[in-house]
């Protein structure tokens, strides 16, 4: 009999369980081969990293657990890598997961069609959280590999048929990522997060052969990055709207979420199999709550405007620790992620309630935002990610708490410093965001680090141990001679006639070092306009923040 067409007709939950623990091993066993896939020769790349923590989340949640059902078993799983979840790649991988997980609820077992069926929802969960989704990355690969398991189940195929399927037009897909992004076309390398995805799947249908990986203690914190980019709209809007609607009939949710973008913009809209939850800003919430009411009734509603106040649930306070009432809810409340002890400490002296630790190398997960969302008592909270790759993983954060969360979608430390500077407690909560996210033009960030490997970017050839240059993302230059990279980037802030310079320098730098650069910046911009602060970050040797 043939083992992959006969013998295997359904996934059971300890199946099931067993490909995701499998899954999660493998993508740890390949986190640096997946960290190396990097566009920049910097020490960011971290998609392997974020993808091993994120599945790594939920080894744990199914091995403390014996589901009795595969839907159980994916719901688990499904939870916990949401919460777990770090950086983009890390975000979209529970999302894929998530999806799946809503497919086969209910479900004792899971036949073929099931399977195809649940790989697709998983590409539609990722694709509804994603403000832009960027083709040739992880949701391509992801989504053509589902295209496939969907014919290869109408074919009559058995569940490792459909895998196999799956897993041959994935690899396709990931050759062509490099055709379908200019960036990585450049680099000459396939996207480490579609990548991640192939292994993923060859993991799971490998399992259920009976082929389980086990984790062969590879360094799941090694420095990485994903270079999926996620652009966000200013928000421009009246009432900041947020609903949860109950799901009461089949209606697709993709037909609101088409409405709820007509009409408004910072739109975060999730599900599950019971309730949508919908956050947008727009000029009339009756019309958005109306919409939503074809799919349901309404659980909760909030809406906020210019003239009145939310009045949001204030937490209760732990009675065992003390008798005292709990303190009002402040008006606002501001959470900011800081890579260095001098970093978190500027963002406190400016007024962030909570810091969140983590930057580059070290995304922290939804479930660390989740923390300090828990520990801010205030009506409206904003998260400042200062960083590409986390802002996702805020947005996830907010979706799921109760609290009215706004991020502002910060990609880097000065971003953020400039969006506090622009907070006001007098102004209305739309006013703020708007304010605080227009703040994030005014500056341009510079990053100097070393390389961590040789690399041709468009014919700037770069060596290991380089000092090397990223201009507003963009690499700028390298070399042996930082002081010569530093004339560089003075040249370049001096065509942008900016002249305000604050430079954070990291952990590895001495005052003597801090001292010659600020020699040549003062040079070039006056004594008065530079300031240079002990940032404590680890990554980057200077943050070079220009105003």
């Amino acid at each position: 009999m043939n083992l992959t067409t006969e013998n295997i007709k359904t996934l059971s939950a300890d199946a099931y369980k067993r490909m995701v623990i499998s899954a999660a091993a493998t993508i740890e066993n390949n986190c640096t081969k997946l960290n190396d896939l990097n566009v920049f020769p910097v020490p960011d790349g971290d998609t392997g990293s974020n993808m091993a923590m994120t599945t790594k989340a939920a080894v744990s949640e199914l091995m403390r657990k014996a589901p009795a059902t595969v839907g159980e078993a994916a719901d688990i799983a499904a939870k916990s890598m949401l919460r777990g979840a770090r950086g983009n790649s890390g975000v979209i991988t529970s999302l894929l997961f998530r999806g799946i997980a809503s497919e086969m609820k209910d479900m004792d077992e899971c036949d073929s069609t099931t399977l195809a069926n649940a790989l697709q929802a998983g590409v539609a969960a990722a694709y509804k959280a994603v403000a832009n989704p960027a083709e040739g990355t992880i949701l391509t690969v992801s989504r053509l590999a589902a295209d496939a398991a969907i014919k290869s189940a109408e074919a009559g195929d058995a569940p490792v048929e459909v895998f196999n399927s799956a897993i041959a037009s994935a690899k396709v897909a990931l050759e062509q990522t490099m055709e379908m992004n200019p960036t990585l076309k450049k680099a000459r390398v396939v996207d480490a997060g579609g990548y991640g995805w192939v292994l993923i799947l060859e993991a799971m249908r490998d399992s259920l052969l009976g082929i389980d990986v086990t984790p062969t203690g590879a360094n799941i914190t090694e420095s990485s990055a994903d270079f999926a980019s996620f652009s966000e709209e200013d928000i421009t809007f009246t009432y900041c709207t947020e609903f949860i609607v109950s799901k009461e009939n089949d209606k697709d949710t993709f037909a609101l979420k088409t409405e709820l973008e007509k009409m408004g913009d910072s739109l975060v809209l999730v599900e599950d199999d019971e309730i949508i939850k919908v956050h947008v800003h727009t000029d009339d919430p009756g019309t958005a709550l109306h919409y939503a009411i074809a799919y349901g009734q309404l659980v909760t509603v909030k809406v906020e405007n210019m003239r009145i106040q939310h009045t949001s649930k204030i937490e209760e306070g732990s009675s065992a620790a003390s008798s005292a009432p709990s303190a009002p809810a402040q008006r606002y409340g501001m959470i900011a992620v800081a890579p260095g002890d001098g970093i978190a400490e500027v963002f406190t002296e400016l007024g962030v309630d909570a810091i969140v630790s983590g930057g580059q190398t070290m995304n922290p997960s939804t479930d660390d935002i989740l923390s300090a969302i828990d520990k801010v008592n205030a009506e409206s909270i904003f998260v400042l990610p200062n960083n590409k790759n986390i802002i996702l993983a805020a947005e996830q954060a907010a979706a799921i708490t109760d609290k009215n969360i706004i991020v502002i979608p910060s990609k880097s430390v000065p971003q953020g410093i400039c969006a506090m500077e622009s907070y006001d407690t007098d102004l209305e909560c739309d006013a703020l965001t708007e304010e605080m996210t227009e703040a994030l033009k005014r500056v341009i960030t510079t990053q100097i680090t070393t390389a961590v490997r040789d690399s041709d970017m468009g014919g700037l050839g770069i060596e290991k141990d380089d000092f090397i240059a990223i201009y507003e993302g963009e690499l700028m230059g390298g070399g042996k001679d930082e002081d010569s990279l530093i004339d560089t980037i003075i040249a370049k802030i001096k065509d942008t006639d900016r002249d305000m310079i604050t430079v954070f320098y990291g952990e590895d730098i001495s005052d003597e070092r801090a001292a010659e650069v600020a020699a040549s910046l003062e040079a070039a911009f006056g004594e008065d306009n530079v300031s240079m602060i002990p940032g404590g970050q680890s990554v980057y040797r200077f943050i070079i923040a220009a105003e």
